[in-house]
């Protein structure tokens, strides 16, 4: 697992590492990623931080699917990655997230 940084992320949010660009992607599961499906600008990264989730009306916490350390892809998303400490991670919300590597 990627090291920490020393930021936490709010609500339903994550905070992902982006994974280095390779060819074809094989998740755990035997699925094959063709790097043609960069059509659908789907990327792989791998979940550094999560938030504490979302309220729901009566004000209870909304338990999160995901936890650090958890491999995901995800769409591209329209705001450019953030820089911490000279690396690159990206803030997504847990509803941003197409599929988990299990």
């Amino acid at each position: 697992m990627a090291k920490k940084p020393g930021v936490t992320p709010l609500h339903d949010r994550v905070l992902i590492k982006l994974a280095e660009k390779s060819g074809e992607k094989k998740l755990a599961s035997g699925i094959l990623i063709p790097p043609s499906a960069d059509k659908e600008k789907l990327l792989t990264g791998e979940i550094i931080a999560v938030g504490p989730g979302k309220r729901n009306e009566a004000g209870e916490r909304i338990p999160m699917d995901v936890k650090a350390g958890d491999t995901v892809l995800f769409k591209k998303p329209w705001d450019e990655p953030i820089k911490i400490d000279g690396v690159e991670y990206y803030v997504l919300s847990e509803s941003e997230i197409t599929l988990i590597e299990k």
